[in-house]
């Protein structure tokens, strides 16, 4: 038999050798950022992302507002003879008693909300009244809307009006939306908004406008959240306005407010503009980084308020363009995860409480912010979670409480909560039997 040849061996096929290749990815092309948006979409679809957002939002607020108040707050105190953490450390006590009524907040069941709106409001209706009597009443600043409780404490009933409105209206379109009454103007309207203006009827009986402007906000902020029509909508903010510009238009000091938008040469120390140029000289000397911490020109005397409604100017001045924008987005985080809160919950008291809230702290930002840049009038009105007072500090963290509260009653949000206690123990249990199991196994090499 022919012996057979071992002949030489063929190279093996290359598996895909007639594919054509892929390009090359370019690097920092769409696919990278499309990639980052589907992160960051899946990171806030999360269930506990409205919870870390408000709660996180809110204390960091709190804390830099508190480190601001110090540094704002000493030549004042100095001027007055105090001592320099004078105004911090009632700030401090008020941020203390405010993170208790945030925690009790948070953990109250939301019937126990609901039962607890009624008291409320009757109760700050009686000590707005309280407000107006002689002798009981004071004014400050021109707006008789203090209570005096001793000491250095003073009360203004008028803040938590405004917690009093936002509880007692969502019970009362919560209630009435269960009913099936809401597709009726008459029941969307009464007795919410006979309420209101009750409640702005004794705020400007003390000449506090900024405070009615608050409410009246929070007022449409209900009436929208509860689908209101757009003719009943305008109609009703129609007649806000002719009220509003009505008050303006007999107010000799309102109508100098105005006068005094985009304002940036300021006359004599008694020109009502000397405040506005002021607060536009701080925020324009703190370039992108500011002075550094404590190191204000313009607390110094020149911007009355410092501390108060102008604290966002000091912030400028001292921590710059980076500072004011940290600010600026820590209150959009919170704004925008009460809106989630609100859009994703099926319970209407909650949507309802939760819109209010949301208006509240969104829109009285908007205006202090506003003065300060001069695209709007002074109208008085803190900075929330942020500005000196106690009075508005207290309430707020409250209704901050009442978002994180309602961001764990989420379904999801529950769930995961329920699923993360247990497994946390599970998992702790489980490392420790088995450091135990090792333990007992390990060989003793001792003599």
């Amino acid at each position: 038999m022919p012996s057979r040849t071992a002949g030489p061996r063929r190279p093996s096929a290359v598996r895909g050798a007639g594919r054509t290749p892929a390009p090359p990815r370019k690097p920092g092309g769409g696919g990278g950022v499309r990639q980052l948006y589907e992160r960051a979409r899946r990171a806030w679809d999360r269930p506990l992302t409205a919870y870390y957002v408000i709660l996180g939002a809110g204390l960091l607020i709190t804390t830099l507002g508190l480190v601001m108040v110090y540094s704002a707050s000493m030549i004042t105190a100095l001027r007055y003879e105090l001592a320099p953490s004078y105004f911090f450390g009632k700030q401090f006590l008020a941020a203390l008693i405010g993170a208790g009524l945030l925690f009790l907040a948070s953990r109250m069941p939301v019937k126990l909300h609901r039962a607890f709106a009624y008291p409320l409001i009757v109760g700050t209706v009686f000590l707005m009244v309280l407000v107006q009597i002689p002798g009981i009443g004071h004014a400050v600043n021109g707006n008789q809307n203090w209570i005096y409780l001793g000491g250095p404490f003073q009360l203004q009933p008028s803040e938590f009006g405004k917690l009093a409105l936002i509880l007692w209206g969502a019970d009362l379109l919560a209630r009435k939306q269960d009913m099936r009454l809401l597709t009726q103007w008459k029941h969307m309207l009464v007795p919410l908004v006979p309420g209101a203006f009750l409640l702005l009827g004794l705020i400007m009986l003390g000449g506090d406008m900024g405070t009615a402007i608050i409410l009246t906000a929070i007022l449409f902020g209900l009436l929208w959240t509860a689908g209101a029509p757009t003719r009943l909508f305008a109609g009703v903010l129609a007649v806000a306005a002719a009220i509003g510009i009505l008050l303006i238009k007999t107010s000799p000091n309102r109508m100098r407010r105005f006068a005094c938008i985009g304002a940036s040469e300021p006359g004599g120390e008694g020109d009502p503009c000397w405040q506005a140029a002021h607060g536009i000289y701080a925020l324009a000397s703190g370039g992108w980084f500011g002075s550094g911490l404590g190191a204000s020109v313009e607390k110094w005397g020149q911007l009355p308020e410092a501390h108060t409604d102008f604290i966002f100017a000091v912030t400028g001045e001292e921590l710059g363009l980076a500072g004011t924008l940290s600010v600026l987005a820590l209150f959009a985080a919170l704004g925008y995860a009460g809106i989630r809160v609100a859009g994703r919950t099926e319970d209407p008291f909650v949507r309802y409480a939760a819109g209010g809230v949301t208006t509240w702290i969104t829109a009285q930002a908007v205006i202090n912010i506003g003065a300060v840049l001069g695209l709007l009038p002074i109208a008085g009105v803190p900075l929330p979670l942020f500005s000196y007072g106690g009075s508005a500090l207290l309430p707020t963290m409250f209704a901050v409480g009442l978002l994180i509260a309602f961001a764990r009653q989420e379904p999801a949000a529950k769930a995961a909560l329920a699923m993360r206690r247990p497994g946390w123990g599970k998992r702790a249990g489980v490392r420790w039997k088995s450091m135990r199991r090792r333990v007992k196994k390990r060989p003793s090499g001792e003599r």
